[in-house]
């Protein structure tokens, strides 16, 4: 049964491909660091559950000081040069997004057929099984239309990453700090600090402060979805909830709502905010956030207000 181990072994492979090409770009200023740092990626993905939990919390701790250290830096990955590029968009216009709707097309398709396949996929992650075969044909396609060198996806994908940086593995850092903030109780902590703020009886001030709140911890953790059960736990349920009668409805969704217009301010949220960035190239690597920002207030205040004449009707 095809499932995340798959999935994870396919990653694995791509992260060393990536190591071994660091490794033998001469040309690279961090190359012994980067390889190192997409070396113990690889080592990760490919025999995580070997390590067991101190061995992955070591090669994490390993991992934060290789990009304290500047990992993964940028190499000279062989590429096309700015001029090949433009006449290649030029010539093959617009299909060239084709190859990029083939990943969503796939994954759409095999939600639906793998189910029908029996024990072919595992159930529980047929989304993302599909995603990744969608990945491989998008590749695959590309290689035959384009006829690039064989080692063009390892170089090009390493090039990309390069470009994002350290910031690419946010997102799963991330998860894992939300996991272990509930896990070790910070949601009860904040649920006893929170009267000492919340004057007795004000739903405006309860409220202010899960909103407020729910923005705070996912600028700092860049995951409204990790920041969702501290808040929740803490203030949204005990406080909101079951001591002022909120409507749960209104407050877990708004609330949500409300964490997202931190992920606008963050740049832990580098999937969205630093990532973009790299892609276009922008000199000011924090430019999406310095133009998110004026969403992100009044639609935090227009969120607070939600909750505030909504959920205790």
């Amino acid at each position: 049964m095809i499932g995340l181990p798959a999935l994870y072994a396919l990653t694995g492979l791509m992260f060393g491909g990536w190591a071994i090409a660091t490794l033998l770009d001469r040309g690279h200023g961090k190359r012994l660091a980067g390889a190192a740092f997409w070396g113990l990626l690889a080592v990760e993905f490919l025999a995580g559950d070997a390590l067991g939990d101190m061995g992955n919390g070591v090669l994490l701790l390993a991992l934060v000081a290789l990009a304290l250290a500047g990992a993964p830096g940028k190499g000279q990955a062989a590429t096309t040069t700015p001029a090949e590029r433009q006449a290649s968009a030029r010539r093959r216009g617009n299909r060239l997004f084709l190859p990029a709707l083939i990943m969503p097309g796939v994954a759409l398709a095999g939600t639906f057929v793998f189910p029908a396949l029996g024990n072919l996929v595992d159930p529980k992650q047929v989304t993302l099984v599909s995603l990744g075969l969608g990945a491989l044909i998008a590749v695959a396609v590309l290689m035959i239309w384009l006829r690039p060198p064989n080692s063009a996806p390892v170089g090009e994908g390493r090039r990309l990453a390069e470009g994002v940086g350290w910031a690419m593995v946010l997102p799963q850092l991330l998860a894992s700090l939300g996991a272990l903030f509930t896990v070790t109780g910070v949601g009860d902590i904040v649920g006893s600090l929170a009267p000492l703020a919340i004057p007795d009886g004000s739903r405006l001030a309860a409220v202010v402060a899960f909103t407020g709140g729910m923005a705070v911890f996912t600028i700092l953790m860049g995951n409204a979805f990790a920041a969702f059960p501290v808040l929740m736990g803490g203030i949204g349920l005990p406080v909101l909830v079951q001591a002022m009668g909120a409507s749960p409805v209104v407050v877990g969704a708004v609330g949500m709502l409300a964490g997202f217009c931190g992920t606008l301010l963050s740049p832990m949220a580098a999937n969205f905010n630093i990532v973009p960035a790299a892609l276009l190239g922008l000199p000011d690597r924090y430019a999406v956030i310095r133009a998110q920002w004026a969403t992100a207030v009044p639609l935090w205040l227009f969120n607070t207000a939600m909750i505030w004449g909504f959920a205790f009707r």
